[in-house]
């Protein structure tokens, strides 16, 4: 009997810590983020990356995490290149950088 309701405990358990342990990292994130730059502060809209993406990794080689090597070189190519292939997104230096 015992046995019994611990099954029928861990089959509704190990489910629901799965779901926390997935979307965890996403209700983490900061919602806004500012990258200071010597050109204008880079304001970056996290949460509206996530909703559009819907995938960390477009981004992130690791899941949750800050990203390896980002700066100047990474930004341009990661990002204004993302934004040049979906066609969405500022590409121009004065739409990212605000003085």
């Amino acid at each position: 009997m015992i046995t019994a309701k611990r099954n029928l405990v861990m089959k509704r358990i190990i489910p629901l810590l799965i779901a926390t342990m997935v979307s965890a990292p996403i209700a983490m994130a900061a919602d806004t983020m500012i990258f200071p730059s010597i050109n204008g502060n880079v304001t970056f809209n996290h949460k509206g990356h996530t909703d559009f993406l819907k995938d960390c990794k477009n981004c992130h080689d690791k899941t949750p995490g800050k990203i390896a090597n980002f700066g100047k070189d990474y930004a341009h190519k990661t990002c204004k290149g993302c934004h040049e292939v979906r066609g969405r997104g500022p590409t121009r230096c004065g739409l990212c950088h605000r003085k």
